[in-house]
Order: structure tokens, then sequence, then C-alpha cells
């Protein structure tokens, strides 16, 4: 049975690194690109933490990703990849990382780091580090 690579992007250099490298280190596998929306960098209203996000937000988070999409599937087309899978999901990043990989038959995620350290890193968390202590399946860091 082929592998699935599961790739989360959010436009970063990095996020990019990890699809080339995963494109690189799995060769015939499926390679998953997977967009997380996180709805709280829109903002919530102060009634019971409905999300205020408005349709025009979250259509221009989809159409951004598309474009990202677009770019990282030539690219790992280029390179020798034959199967890209895409997929947007809306939710707290790590968590949905985490579940899309259980949900999806996932055999490793490969993911990009920012490497942040220090206060940055305790005020802004790390996504990353929170999919390798979760995840189920081994998670792959590129720098």
């Amino acid at each position: 049975m082929r592998k699935r690579i599961l790739v989360p992007v959010d436009g970063s250099e990095q996020a990019a690194a990890a699809a080339a490298f995963a494109v690189e280190q799995f060769p015939d596998a499926t390679v998953v690109l997977l967009h997380v929306i996180n709805p709280a960098e829109a903002g919530y209203s102060a009634q019971a933490s409905v999300p205020s996000f408005s349709e025009e937000w979250f259509e221009e988070r989809q159409a951004e990703a598309r474009t990202r999409f677009d770019e990282l599937e030539a690219a790992a087309r280029e390179s020798g990849a034959e199967r890209v899978e895409r997929a947007i999901e809306v939710g707290r990043p790590s968590k949905t990382i985490v579940e899309y990989a259980d949900d999806h038959d996932i055999d490793q995620i490969v993911m990009g780091s920012h490497g942040r350290s220090g206060m940055s890193r305790l005020l802004l968390g790390s996504v990353a580090e929170v999919v390798v202590r979760r995840a189920t399946v081994p998670v792959t860091v590129v720098r």
C-alpha cells in the first residue's frame, strides 16, 4: 500500500521546505497538502465565543490556500510527485492537523517549524511541538 504523507501548509518558507522534503524522501507516496483556517485569526464576538468572521474573510483565506496549493503542487510535480491531494479544514491548527491525520489514513506528517525560541515561542506557542506530542503517527519537523 502506498504511503500517505500529510504536509500542513501556511504560506511560510518552512512549509514549502517541508513539502519539498516530503516529495524528496517519499517519492512514491501520496502527498496530502493541508491548510487549516484558524477562525481565531478573524476575532471572536463577545457573545458566547461565537466566531464573528465574515464570509468574505473566510473566502479570502480559502483563495489564499488554493494559491498556495497551486504553487506547492506545481513544485511537487516538477520534483517527481505523482499523487498530490489538497484539503482545507477549519479549526485550531495543531488539533486539526492531528485529527486530520487520524481520520484520513495518514502514515506520516512532515511539517515546517518557524524555529521560534524564548519569549516569542511562549507567547505564540508551537504548532509543530503540539503535533509532535499528540500525533499517533511519526512526525518529521523541517527547518
